[in-house]
């Protein structure tokens, strides 16, 4: 029942699963098992409505944040589908999302590529502060904060030089926002025989960056931040354009595959 997904967070204290897709009900909510708990976010204009779902994240405390490209927002709902909080701080085209582990949430900005720290109460629905933490991105779409140490890796997707579609690289960044390292698509293809373009992009519990890529329909760990990049295959067939990735608490890794429209989950042992 999933169209064109874009975006899956799993919410680490109850198992639960959210996505973001373009069908009429634009969140569905799943529980550990697979069925479908809640649908809520219709397109139209009242308050609870989603126009244009880009990305979704879970906070520790049950809450789904939605990066809503249709009227350039993020909107935030507890898991009942109740809208509680709507942030549209002059955002440009509000994209990619995710919680840290002190519930703030890192949004990415991709027309003014910028990079956005929202803290709020929730449960209030109350706006505490909308903080630019780092511009001059290129950009900017997906983007994850490891639950261990709080870096924060973004995706740039890269303007096309001639006639190639163009390419996307990897940033990470410390907690305080200290560049670690970045790689590109030319990077990998040095260790890598083939063009990558990466559309997501998660932390494993042990602080490792994995990320998608659509032209090999695989998922790839780079590594720690320390010693990035290395390239290691975790999944290399049964997708067809893996769109979205996390990390449950139990370490099984969830990819949204927008190919057959489908959520995926592959334990790590």
């Amino acid at each position: 029942s999933l169209v064109n997904p874009s975006g899956v967070a799993a919410c680490r204290s109850s198992g639960r699963l959210a996505v973001a897709h373009d069908g009429k009900k634009r969140i569905h909510v799943f529980g550990p098992s697979g069925s479908c708990l809640q649908r809520f976010g219709e397109r139209g204009e009242a308050g609870n409505d989603i126009k244009y779902p880009l990305d979704v994240a879970v906070t520790s405390d049950g809450h789904v944040v939605v990066t809503d490209g249709g009227d350039r927002s993020v909107k935030a709902f507890d898991f009942e589908g109740r809208g509680v909080l709507a942030v549209r701080e002059g955002f440009r085209l509000p994209w990619g999302l995710d919680a840290t582990p002190e519930d703030e949430v890192i949004l990415t900005d991709s027309e003014a590529g910028a990079l956005y720290r929202l803290t709020a109460d929730f449960t209030e629905g109350k706006l505490k502060k909308c903080q630019m933490i780092r511009s001059r991105l290129v950009s900017p779409r997906g983007v994850a904060v490891s639950q261990s140490s709080g870096a924060v890796a973004v995706i740039e997707h890269l303007k096309a030089q001639g006639p190639s579609s163009g390419s996307t690289r990897v940033k990470i960044f410390s907690a305080e926002m200290d560049l670690l390292g970045q790689t590109d698509s030319f990077g990998l293809n040095l260790v890598f025989p083939s063009k990558i373009y990466t559309t997501a992009v998660a932390f494993d519990r042990e602080g490792r960056v994995v990320v998608t890529d659509v032209c090999s329909q695989a998922v790839i760990c780079l590594g720690k931040p320390e010693e990035f990049p290395i390239f290691n295959p975790l999944v290399s067939h049964g997708l067809s354009y893996p769109v979205g990735l996390t990390y449950t608490a139990n370490n099984s890794l969830v990819v949204l595959d927008s190919g057959d429209h489908s959520v995926k989950i592959y334990s790590s042992t």
